[in-house]
């Protein structure tokens, strides 16, 4: 008997993640200092990245998680370029305990997310004259636990 039809029997089937819809919610890329930034330059740039994650449920029964991802590239003469996407999904969650619904709204979720995010923020670079910036592979297992230490941490000093 295959999978396919144990789940046609009616066997519980596991823990799911759907994704209904993708979009981008905010873009945005500055050039400031176009075209002298885009002389070619021994000096490599200072990349600053920002990662945050948020969720919320809505009233259809389904989730809508954003992913901001930025990045600043700096040379000693000046900033070179500062992307900001926000890039958001609706998702349909089903079998998945209510104690386990954060991390996998703030973890798995944007692991579905961040792959064409990443392309965004490429080709964007790209297209304003960089070489494309290719993020690397984010771990947001460790981002949710160092944001759920800092908040334990205010927590604890209030």
């Amino acid at each position: 008997m295959s999978e396919t039809d144990a789940g046609a029997l009616g066997a519980p089937e596991g823990p799911g993640i759907r994704i209904l819809a993708q979009f981008i919610r905010d873009l945005s890329f500055e050039n400031p200092r176009a075209p002298e930034a885009l002389r070619a330059s021994q000096a490599q740039p200072q990349i600053d990245l920002g990662v945050e994650m948020n969720a919320r449920g809505r009233e259809d029964g389904l989730f809508e998680v954003d992913l901001k991802l930025s990045a600043k590239a700096l040379r000693d003469d000046g900033p070179l370029f500062v992307v900001e996407l926000l890039y958001g999904g609706v998702f349909q969650i089903a079998g998945v305990p209510a104690e386990e619904m954060e991390p996998v709204l703030l973890i798995e979720c944007p692991r579905y997310l961040f792959p064409f995010a990443r392309r965004i923020i490429a080709d964007v670079t790209a297209e304003g004259g960089f070489p494309p910036f290719m993020l690397d592979p984010i771990d947001f297992a460790g981002v949710y636990a160092a944001r759920k230490a800092q908040e334990q941490e205010q927590v604890g000093h209030a």
